[in-house]
């Protein structure tokens, strides 16, 4: 099996990424947060990559002092699965044993539709905006619906938010959520995008209020998060 590398980010775009499983971990206090941070690092640093089938192992630690969103990218369900069916991972055992108690909330499991950045940017993220979006029920055709009107809506934006670098939409393989990974230059280029804006980032325009007025959304959140640790195959 390939050793473990630590990269900088994940690629999120990767053609050979068939779902991504993102789950939120409570750690319940800004210590014990910055530990499960180090104790992930440790369970993986000196391992093998545990699965072919697992191509990324993202963390990110949420600015609520408390919360990790893990974010993994696999090539199919059946590979997860695989993994699940393989027993306990060491690693984890390992983690609960350094920070006892965390309570992990998911996963949920969804695949990749659209992405919205500029080829060539080298900007690196310094934030992780999660923008989860919930529906009255199932249907996948509604979901694209509105992500397509957020593309519409951004297209066509007198005045995009300096400090956006990308935008990863992701559908909810159940049919009733709608993901977007988005990455951003700070934190602070965020806060100030909402500010400026009239209900989350974007102008007042015609196409906004059809994104935020659109069938069927019944809930959702925006989640701020700091890069901390990604995780892939190496050599």
């Amino acid at each position: 099996m390939p050793s473990t590398q630590f990269n900088s980010r994940p690629e999120v775009t990767r053609s050979d990424s068939g779902l991504v499983k993102v789950s939120t971990w409570d750690a319940g206090s800004p210590e014990r947060q910055r530990q499960t941070v180090e104790a992930v690092r440790s369970a993986w640093s000196g391992r093998d990559w545990p699965h072919p089938g697992l191509l990324s192992y993202t963390v990110h630690t949420g600015e609520d002092g408390r919360t990790l969103l893990h974010y993994s990218q696999w090539t199919g369900e059946e590979a997860y699965q695989d993994f699940v069916r393989g027993g306990r991972d060491a690693r984890n055992a390992d983690i609960d044993a350094a920070v006892p108690g965390i309570e992990r909330l998911g996963p949920h499991t969804f695949e990749l539709y659209r992405s919205g950045f500029t080829e060539g940017d080298t900007r690196e993220p310094g934030c992780v905006v999660i923008v989860d979006v919930e529906f009255d029920g199932p249907d996948p055709a509604r979901q694209r619906e509105w992500v397509d009107a957020v593309f519409e809506a951004l297209d066509t934006d007198p005045a995009p938010a300096p400090g956006g670098i990308a935008a990863h939409f992701h559908l909810g393989t159940e049919g009733d959520r709608v993901l977007n990974y988005a990455e951003w230059e700070t934190a602070r280029a965020h806060v100030d995008a909402l500010a400026a804006a009239g209900e989350g980032v974007g102008s007042l325009t015609p196409q906004w209020k059809r994104v935020q007025s659109h069938p069927g959304v019944t809930g959702g959140g925006v989640h701020r998060y700091t890069p901390a640790l990604s995780l892939g195959a190496g050599l």
